[in-house]
This record gives C-alpha cells, sequence and structure tokens, in this order.
C-alpha cells in the first residue's frame, strides 16, 4: 500500500489576515507563495477567499527521518502547519505508523517553533493579533488505491469489509485492537460517493481512501472543519470571559454613579458581540457548495464529528445572553437618567417655589 499522513497543527493567531498584503511580504523574502490549494478543486465547490500556501524547508527529526512542511494562512486569522510524510507498506505496519505519528510529541514541540517564524514573515498583514494562540491538531491517513491482483481497484466496501479492524485503529490513532463496540461506532461515520472513494472520519483523525487528486479536496474539508471548530472555540472562550466580566460588574456595582456608567459597559458589550457576530458569518462563508450536495454532506459528517455544531451552539447560546444582558443594562441606564432627570425636574420646581415665596 501507498499513500502519505498528513498532520495538521492549526493556530488561531489573528482576527484576519490581509492576503493581498501577505503574499508580496513572502515573495520579498525568497518565497514562492501559492495564490490558491495545492490542487485545483471542482467547480461545485468555492472557496471565497483561497489559503495562500507557503512551501517550508523540509523538517529533519532527531531520527534523521524528512518530513515535508507547509504554511498555509487563512484569511480570517488561521495559519496552518501541515506535515507529510509517505508511506509504503502493509496494514500491520501502517497501523503501527499511524500510532506513532499521532503520539509524535516532537512533531508538536516543531510546528510551535515554526509558527513565530511564519508570523514573523506575515507580521504586517495580521489583523489584531491575539496572544496566547489557540491550537488544534489533526491526523489524516491518505491510502491511495489499491490494485488487486486481478488488475482491479479494490473498492471502498470491499475495504471497509476486509479491515474494519485497521481502518478503525488508524482513524483513533490506536496500535491495539479496539472493542467490536467502537470499531462499529467508528465505521458509521464513514460515506462514499464513488466505487473507489471512502472517508472513515473521527474526533482526531480519519482515514481518505482514493486517488491522489480525488482525496484533495476531502481533506481540504477536513482541514476547513478544523479551522472552523478552532475559531468557534475563540469566540467561545473570547464570549465566556466577556460574560464573566460583565457579571462581576453588575455584582459589585451599585448606586446611581454605578448605574450612569453601564452605559459605555454595554456599548462595549454590544461591539464585541457585533464584532463576533460578523466574523462567524465571515467564517460560514469562507466554502460554498454549489448544485452538488455530497461534498455538503461530507463536510457535514466531517464537522459533525471534529465538534463544530457543538461549539456553535455554545457560542449562539452566549450571543443571545450578551444580547439580552446588553438589554438589560441598557434598560437599567436609561431607567437611571430618566430618575436623574425627573429629581432635577424637582429640585428646580423646588428652587423656583423657594425664591417665588420670597418674592423674588
Amino acid at each position: 500500500m501507498h499513500g502519505h499522513f498528513r498532520i495538521l497543527f492549526l493556530y488561531d493567531v489573528a482576527e484576519g489576515i490581509g492576503l493581498d498584503a501577505l503574499r508580496p511580504l513572502l515573495e520579498a523574502r525568497g518565497g514562492e507563495p501559492r495564490p490558491s490549494l495545492v490542487h485545483p478543486i471542482p467547480h461545485y465547490l468555492r472557496f471565497e477567499r483561497p489559503p495562500v500556501i507557503q512551501p517550508v524547508e523540509p523538517m529533519v527529526l532527531e531520527t534523521g527521518e524528512r518530513i515535508e512542511v507547509r504554511t498555509k494562512y487563512y484569511d480570517y486569522g488561521v495559519v496552518s502547519i501541515e506535515l507529510e510524510v509517505p508511506f509504503e507498506c502493509d496494514w500491520d505496519s501502517l497501523v503501527l505508523q499511524s500510532s506513532r505519528w499521532i503520539g509524535a510529541a516532537e512533531l508538536g514541540t516543531r510546528a510551535n517553533e515554526l509558527l513565530p517564524i511564519a508570523l514573523n514573515r506575515a507580521s504586517p498583514a495580521l489583523i489584531r493579533p491575539y496572544q496566547p494562540w489557540l491550537r488544534e491538531d489533526y491526523f489524516i491517513v491518505h491510502l491511495r488505491e489499491i490494485v488487486g491482483e486481478d488488475g482491479k481497484t479494490l473498492a471502498a466496501g470491499e475495504l471497509l469489509a476486509s479491515h474494519a479492524r485497521e481502518i478503525a485503529q488508524l482513524v483513533r490513532g490506536e496500535s491495539g485492537s479496539l472493542s467490536d463496540a467502537e470499531r462499529q461506532e467508528v465505521l458509521q461515520s464513514s460515506i462514499s460517493y464513488s466505487r473507489t472513494d471512502l472517508l472513515v472520519v473521527g474526533w482526531t483523525g480519519a482515514l481518505v481512501y482514493g486517488s491522489r487528486e480525488e482525496a484533495a479536496t476531502t481533506i481540504h474539508l477536513l482541514e476547513y472543519a478544523n479551522t472552523q471548530l478552532l475559531e468557534f472555540r475563540h469566540y467561545d472562550s473570547l464570549l465566556t470571559q466577556l460574560l464573566a466580566g460583565v457579571y462581576r460588574s453588575l455584582e459589585h456595582k451599585s448606586g446611581v454613579m454605578a448605574t450612569w456608567r453601564l452605559s459605555r459597559e454595554a456599548a462595549r458589550l454590544n461591539t464585541i458581540r457585533l464584532d463576533v457576530m460578523e466574523l462567524t458569518e465571515k467564517v460560514d462563508n469562507a466554502i460554498k457548495f454549489l448544485s452538488d450536495m455530497f461534498y455538503a454532506r461530507l463536510y457535514g459528517l466531517a464537522a459533525a464529528k471534529v465538534g463544530v455544531p457543538d461549539y456553535r451552539r455554545l457560542v449562539e447560546q452566549k450571543l443571545r445572553t450578551a444580547g439580552e444582558l446588553y438589554r438589560f443594562m441598557v434598560d437599567q441606564f436609561n431607567q437611571t437618567r430618566s430618575f436623574v432627570l425627573e429629581l432635577s425636574v424637582v429640585i428646580i420646581l423646588i428652587v423656583d417655589l423657594f425664591f417665588l415665596l420670597r418674592g423674588k
């Protein structure tokens, strides 16, 4: 069998990256940035702003192994460090190699070292950089088509039937055999379009079966699902901190003067809430599915397995809470302002009556 492992290290580094400003920066440093994806994508998929891809010098491990490296810059602020390792082996060796790479701490450490170098190149193009950075890892096993002794390509159904045990181990990143129930749970998350293509997707990794050209789009969608997960994790963390700060402010501040300052805090809360809504819409619209629903279903399966809908629901719930708090704070401010205005009118009337009674 032939194929390659692809290990993705995704970092949320900024609110956005100006891709048009980034390309000249990379070219000035001797790079050859690519304006679009590595492989052409089908006409029924459209990336609004395809990521800029920067080839990097191969990584040499302590064992002497060389790993191909690419850096991808997404316009919504995600940087991807992609490592690619080819393999040529049998099933048992593939399972052992997969378990080794998915648990290799050295790869994560080296990716963390490459990120500051990439950000230094892209620094002028970063929009509102973050610190610290959130990270997501994902592991993909791309298994190219297997040709049998009869010269025919092994079908996806035959692959699942004959190597269910190994496929489940690959997706889970385990070297030992899984239970029947766990194996069945893994294999339920599979999808095929033609006789010779297959995706089995899990939380931490996926198996993609098919030719390099056929698998390219599936791999792009797996990566995009993980960038979405990373973005929603960031928004969830941001809103959690924001709401906690608002709750503390409401608990410890009382009195007319404190309530009067609610206007400024409410405006800040609503500004951040609208910013998050705008950014989530930007991430959602980064890719469009046109007429062909298979890749839409494939993406839906991948997104569900890595947890995108769960974090999206958390973000939407916190956005609703932020909206309710904003309205509450504005109401409190308006009530206080009305009270102050009414009190001012009463004081003016008392002063007028005082002077009237004194004959002035």
